[in-house]
């Protein structure tokens, strides 16, 4: 998979994301209490959340990963263990599921189309 790229000069406003795909796993005779079923997902495009039509998730596995997901959309360093740990587990203790973060293609950005604000902030 193609690393992000730094800006070439000023001029330049874009900026690339990861698009992610983030897949329910479920151990086999683990019981699973938050309706998710294997091979359940959504994915991330920019800031767009999608599901396949007919597909739900349970509004407390998507508040467990939700806060993760913009770091998993930007380049990391290879040690920084958001770079390597890519599974959650279903905040329910009780319950055996895991949602996998997986990145599925760059997407480049331009700042412009964004924000309002300009680089010196707010």
């Amino acid at each position: 998979m193609a690393e992000p790229r730094p800006a070439t000069n000023e001029e330049d406003d874009t900026f690339e994301l990861y698009d992610l795909r983030v897949e329910v796993i479920c151990p086999p005779g683990a019981r699973i209490l938050c309706g998710a079923k294997e091979g359940d997902y959504f994915t991330l495009e920019g800031e767009m959340l999608y599901l396949p039509p007919g597909q739900g998730i349970s509004i407390y596995s998507l508040a467990s990963i939700l806060p993760l997901l913009p770091a998993k959309q930007r380049a990391t360093q290879p040690l920084d263990w958001m770079a390597t740990d890519a599974q959650v587990a279903c905040p329910d203790p009780n319950c055996g599921s895991r949602l996998r973060i997986a990145r599925t293609r760059l997407r480049a950005f331009r700042r412009a189309e964004t924000t309002v604000v300009g680089l010196e902030g707010n």
